[in-house]
């Protein structure tokens, strides 16, 4: 065995059905009593039949949590902090909600209860990216981390299929990245690897019902083992390109993860050749990126970064973003590589080893 050192991150989480009904509990065990509520506006009708829940332990709701986390957002957010007086925030829904309440908590060290409705993953992690002028920025720091998260299987169940199958690959990626980060050790290794057999075994059957209980079960689980994984070993060129590109061209985010994820994994595959072989194993074929590739396909994720928006003529300049401020990666980063992985990605091509 090799040497490794292992930081297990603090926080509570509650996995189950029904779940939502010991939100209360969860908010006074903190030493809480005036909850905010924080949702998307078309997740407000969730918010607020949850502030009727919670009855007096909820001081207000704020519906305008927005995907990448625009800095605008977060000040007006603020302001009915300030105005309602809470004293914790509930944040409900997926990424961009979860995000919002940890730019909260950056701000104000508020303690954050997450109850997630899709596979993001970031409420286990304390990781934030937040967008300001086009451009998105990443911060570790451990007020961000959530002190509570409420998993609530049948929160799940009404997830549309193509919302089921992105996120579900986002999630994917983050225990990808973590098998080969240099912070990886047995542990967070045996859990990513758990988290994409979760994963990748249940989103097939989700994709032909949407309803079954027992793979949204197994797809909540994957996706806290994936969550956990990225929390405590860190990013590499992966999230480095999807952030870039979300913040920059205003992509979807986890649309974005399942496009760029096999050609990502194949950039890599000679430098992390280990992590790959486990990866494979776990999807059952010979090559991991190609096996991710075929995967995303046979779901009907997007396999383009054109069909996400994404302008051809915006290549270069994501090439510039990602070498300007780059992340640690197995593979060295190079601009001629990175041109070559992101036009594949534009037109859709399989993926191929970069070297």
């Amino acid at each position: 065995m090799e040497p490794f050192a292992y930081n297990a991150l603090p926080g509570r989480f509650v996995f189950g059905r029904g779940t939502m009904s010991e939100l209360g509990r969860e908010i006074t065990a903190l030493g809480c009593t005036r909850a905010l509520v924080l949702t998307t506006p078309g997740q407000a009708g969730m918010g607020e039949r949850l502030v009727a829940q919670l009855g007096d332990l909820a001081c207000g709701h704020f519906a305008g949590a927005a995907m990448h986390t625009p800095v605008e957002v977060t000040e007006t957010a603020m302001a009915k902090v300030a105005e309602t007086g809470a004293d914790c925030v509930v944040a409900i829904g997926g990424g961009s909600t979860i995000g919002l309440g940890k730019a909260i908590a950056l701000r104000t060290d508020l303690p954050q209860v997450v109850v997630p409705t899709t596979y993001a993953g970031s409420e286990a992690t304390p990781v934030l990216g937040q967008t300001e002028n086009g451009v998105k920025t990443i911060q570790r720091n451990m007020r961000v981390l959530p002190e509570v998260v409420v998993y609530d299987v049948e929160l799940t169940l009404g997830l549309p299929v193509d919302v089921t199958v992105t996120s579900g690959l986002n999630a994917i990626a983050h225990s990808v990245e973590g098998l080969y980060s240099p912070d990886a050790n047995p542990l967070t290794s045996l859990l990513a690897e758990d988290g994409i057999r979760a994963l990748a075994g249940a989103l097939p059957r989700l994709v032909a019902d949407p309803t079954a209980s027992g793979p949204r079960s197994d797809a909540l689980y994957g996706a806290w083992a994936c969550g956990v994984t990225l929390g405590v070993v860190g990013m590499a060129l992966h999230h480095k390109l999807c952030h870039t590109l979300g913040g920059t061209f205003g992509l979807p985010h986890a649309a974005t993860h399942s496009v760029i994820l096999p050609h990502a994994m194949a950039y890599n595959a000679r430098a992390a050749s280990g992590a790959m072989a486990r990866v494979a194993r776990v999807l059952g074929v010979e090559q991991a990126p190609r096996g991710m590739w075929d995967l995303a396909k046979r779901l009907g994720a997007p396999m383009t970064l054109a069909e996400l928006g994404m302008p051809r003529e915006g290549i270069g300049r994501a090439v510039d973003l990602t070498m300007a401020n780059p992340y640690w990666n197995p593979e060295p980063l190079d601009a001629h590589g990175l041109q070559k992985l992101l036009e594949a990605a534009w037109d859709g091509r399989p993926p191929e080893e970069m070297h």
